[in-house]
């Protein structure tokens, strides 16, 4: 694994999902207020997993865990899709915004599936 890449930071993947969490972050803040321990903490909770799980994956340096952390990040990569479309369904975030956002959630989750399958097959 630490053959390819110095650390986890340098993975596209990695940073892709670290600028879709700061983009829910800017997003969220204009939420409603009495969303703050509701679906706004969830929306952040879910956007901040991703990355975090994939840096924690990386770390443990075993293949099995790594793709373990993998698939919890696109399990938190759905889980943020959902609720952004709930957020959406509710009024409570414009349609182009969440639009903007799940092109982003799209994009990390290829990223995900091919290091996911690259992993699998090594």
């Amino acid at each position: 694994m630490a053959e390819k890449t110095g650390s986890y930071k340098d993975l596209l993947v990695w940073q892709q999902a670290m600028d879709l969490a700061v983009a829910i972050y800017g997003a969220t803040k204009s939420w409603p207020k009495e969303e703050l321990y509701g679906l706004t903490s969830q929306v952040r909770r879910a956007a901040s997993s991703v990355p975090a799980n994939i840096a924690e994956g990386y770390g443990r340096e075993i293949r099995g865990s790594y793709l373990q952390f993998l698939r919890i990040a696109q399990g938190s990569l759905k889980e943020l899709e959902t609720q952004l479309l709930i957020a959406e369904r509710t009024g409570i975030a414009p349609k182009a915004t969440t639009a903007l956002l799940l092109a982003s959630t799209e994009s990390v989750g290829k990223l995900l599936r091919l290091l996911i399958r690259k992993l699998s097959t090594d």
